[in-house]
């Protein structure tokens, strides 16, 4: 028996024929003298799971609620399938919003719930029971069709919220931190619910969160905002690999930033001369002259953690300062000359009921060219 043929890449933003669902093109926002979003120009396409990430106040919402037709924008252009929205009001939008709160009606069933928007738009009764039962199906409520919100938890009144949102066709829905009242184990089974479901009706999705977990979970690609710009916009993996930027490093996960100076570079593989005096190796696809001012970013769990020195082309001893038991990982807080601070993150692959390495035991921490990454801003 041969193996199933794998899915085909979805990747429309790596073609240059494909056409945009979504153009933002100098999107600007001002609130009096403050700029909540400035001059942003941004790609979504048809069938993505867009998440737009950053911390509170970086101009997230504000964007969304643009595309939704709350707020109207102070300068740039946006379209939607190639229609300009500009002056055209939420109702005639092929949009559709899920808030945070969910917003449902307590007096109404969940399925009643479901076909309200429905009914508002004089949908005849029969395409509205066929379609709110369809919509029940597919966030697997159908038995709890005639409860009302207080009756089921808060992950099934998230997912009525999803269904009714969904239940119009929107060309476009866009999710406002959909998942921040629900706990972290319902939260985590809940997103790969939001992933099925976004599959299974191709709709497109723009969610708006601050949580980076839950944004490299579900998305196809990430657009990382701070003081209301765009920072980088990439796929999840290519977001955590090859950060742009020290602060896209910083935000997403956990990482080491070695300040340097650029010394040489042969054959890809660029020197960098560290404020203690050490010497780093690492492969840089792009130049970096000498003198510059940079940083390797390094993720803990590529930085390996032995007792003598390694034979890797970056080496640096230190002593543990402290240890993050985390059950299925271990992070090691090393400090290096200098005083710095570096973290080398270990599988716990096999039981133990001992720590490999204790407190204040001397170490070396160690990793090969490849696995840095240099900054230069």
């Amino acid at each position: 028996m041969t193996d199933p043929a794998p899915p085909p890449v979805f990747a429309p933003w790596a073609d240059d024929g494909a056409v945009p669902l979504i153009n933002l093109s100098g999107l600007t926002k001002r609130y009096g003298d403050v700029t909540a979003v400035n001059q942003v120009d941004l790609q979504i396409y048809e069938r993505e799971f867009f998440s737009l990430l950053g911390p509170s106040g970086c101009g997230k919402t504000t964007i969304m609620r643009m595309l939704a037709g709350f707020e109207e924008p102070t300068g740039g252009t946006m379209t939607l399938g190639g229609q300009d929205l500009a002056g055209v009001p939420p109702n005639k939008r092929p949009v559709n919003m899920m808030f945070q709160s969910y917003a449902l009606f307590p007096h109404l069933s969940v399925a009643d719930n479901i076909a309200f928007g429905l009914r508002r738009e004089g949908m005849p009764k029969s395409d509205i029971e066929g379609r709110v039962a369809e919509m029940l199906r597919l966030v697997q409520l159908t038995k709890l069709a005639k409860r009302k919100p207080h009756q089921i938890s808060g992950g099934q009144r998230q997912r009525v919220a999803l269904a009714r949102s969904l239940a119009k066709a929107p060309k476009l829905l866009l999710l406002d931190e959909p998942l921040g009242a629900l706990d972290k184990k319902l939260r985590t089974q809940t997103q790969f619910e939001l992933m099925d479901i976004q599959e299974n009706t191709g709709t497109t999705f723009v969610i708006v969160t601050h949580d980076q977990e839950e944004a490299m979970t579900v998305s196809s690609r990430v657009a990382v905002m701070d003081e209301g710009r765009i920072v980088q916009v990439a796929t999840p993996a290519e977001i955590y690999e090859y950060p742009g930027s020290r602060y896209v490093a910083e935000f997403i996960g956990d990482v080491n930033l070695i300040e340097a100076k650029a010394g040489t570079t042969t054959d890809g593989d660029l020197t960098l001369h560290a404020a203690d005096g050490a010497v780093i190796t690492v492969q840089s696809a792009v130049p970096v002259p000498a003198g510059t001012d940079c940083a390797l970013s390094i993720r803990p769990e590529k930085v390996a953690i032995s007792r003598d020195r390694p034979d890797l082309d970056n080496a640096l001893p230190g002593k543990i300062m402290d240890i993050a038991y985390l059950g299925n990982v271990t992070t090691y807080h090393v400090e290096i000359a200098g005083g710095q601070i570096l973290k080398a993150m270990v599988a716990n692959a096999a039981q133990r009921s001992e720590q490999a390495f204790t407190w204040y035991d001397p170490v070396w921490l160690g990793w090969n060219a490849a696995r840095g990454v240099v900054l230069t801003r």
